[in-house]
């Protein structure tokens, strides 16, 4: 997720124990403020909270610098795999939390259900591309809004490009919804939820463990996670950061839960960057609405934005990313990019708004949500993109983009 654009384009100001961005932080605030009371006249106080739950996902993904993106290519690049264990932690929460109540259909007495999405050709291919434009890219779907926030400017491209692949895929789907595929299979109803909990959290286990087989091997010692800020403590570390990698893990998990129990399912972000670039070709003039994946969602193609919970969210991210940064003291946009590193930008957003269409999400709809909701699919998605990301990992260097590693440690 991230923290690669800011390898690439983004030049932030070293954080100061005493420093802080007043103006842009002063306009995050207002927008915040603003857009919750605009949703919650407009819509209502589940949508409002929503908004606001997407304010502090953008501050953890921000502090905690939650890395898909970055934490994938460098265990493949270095086989460090810190970022790796982190998630692992967070999907090992996550379905502790998510199984029961998925079970169950219900949380504090709403309906609650999962995504669980098809299993074949057009999820393995779309997760694959998605890997691809994450490297390209500089980050995932959460990361690419996260740092937007935080102040990259070639973010921003990728950010359109992703808009364009993602509406693009839509004309497409019923042809790649034709291949060959499995119904949608939860592994909670298949399974029931003992043995589903159970069967994830040995998986779980296991790519921990090779993940910590393969960094000593490489490295003769493992770099272990954090549990800690290292540096300010208490209510200062929370509002200036930096977060360890497991404050990340769990704040996600938790809020991720709490987006279940608000808006009946888990949280999500790529189907609203199809829903922005359906609106932009509508206003070019473009039927869109007679493409028969709008047919279908007709009543959310003609809706204000303001009613869709993924819009709402996703600007929240945007917004609580853009206060974490300023008020770390680290919003400093920097305008020049190089050509090589746009060019890497436009097509990896392509790629990544295309792919995520095609595989019914992203790391977050897909990987991260769809794990937790017991979707079988989410596990074909983990498995094509992280071979998608081995390629584009390796493409990289062609666009002037770096790979992370570090030092070989011989144990002498």
């Amino acid at each position: 997720m991230s923290s690669s654009a800011a390898s690439v384009a983004v030049k932030t100001a070293p954080p100061s124990p005493s420093s802080h961005n007043a103006r842009p932080l002063a306009i995050a605030v207002v927008l915040i403020a603003i857009g919750i009371a605009y949703v919650q006249v407009t819509v209502g106080p589940k949508q409002a909270a929503l908004a606001g739950i997407g304010a502090l996902l953008g501050v953890a993904l921000y502090h905690a610098a939650f890395g898909f993106t970055s934490a994938w290519r460098v265990f493949i690049a270095d086989r460090r795999g810190a970022g790796l264990r982190a998630q692992m932690v967070m999907l090992a929460v996550g379905v502790v939390l998510f199984f029961p109540a998925l079970a169950d259909g219900a949380l504090f007495g709403n309906k609650v259900a999962g995504f669980v999405s098809p299993v074949g050709v057009s999820v393995a291919f779309g997760a694959f591309l998605f890997g691809i434009g994450m490297q390209l890219g500089g980050g995932c779907a959460s990361g690419t809004l996260y740092t937007v926030g935080g102040g990259s400017t070639r973010m921003i491209v990728t950010l359109a490009a992703f808009v364009v692949g993602s509406v693009v895929a839509t004309a497409h789907m019923p042809w790649w919804e034709a291949l060959p595929h499995l119904k949608p299979v939860s592994l909670v109803k298949v399974w029931g939820l003992w043995p589903a909990l159970i069967a994830n959290l040995a998986l779980f286990a296991a790519i921990g463990g090779l993940t910590l087989w393969a960094e000593k091997r490489r490295h003769g010692r493992v770099v272990g996670v954090p549990m800690t800020s290292g540096g300010t403590k208490g209510a200062p570390a929370l509002l200036r950061g930096p977060w360890p990698l497991v404050w990340g893990a769990l704040a996600l998990v938790l809020l991720n839960y709490a987006t279940l129990a608000l808006a009946g399912r888990p949280w999500g972000v790529t189907s609203a960057f199809a829903l922005w670039g359906a609106k932009a070709f509508m206003a070019l003039g473009i039927d869109v609405a007679s493409w028969p994946y709008w047919a279908k969602q007709a009543n959310v193609l003609n809706a204000p934005i303001a009613q869709d919970v993924t819009t709402v969210m996703d600007i929240g991210i945007i917004l609580g990313a853009l206060a974490a940064a300023s008020i770390a003291g680290k919003f400093a946009p920097v305008w020049k990019i190089p050509v090589r590193s746009l060019l890497a930008a436009v097509i990896g957003g392509l790629l990544l708004g295309y792919g995520a269409r095609l595989a019914y999400g992203c790391n977050i709809g897909a990987y991260f949500s769809g794990i937790v909701s017991g979707s079988l699919h989410g596990w074909l998605w983990l498995a094509a993109a992280f071979a998608g990301n081995m390629v584009g990992t390796r493409l990289r260097p062609l666009f002037g983009l770096a790979v992370e590693t570090t030092p070989r440690d011989t144990g002498c």
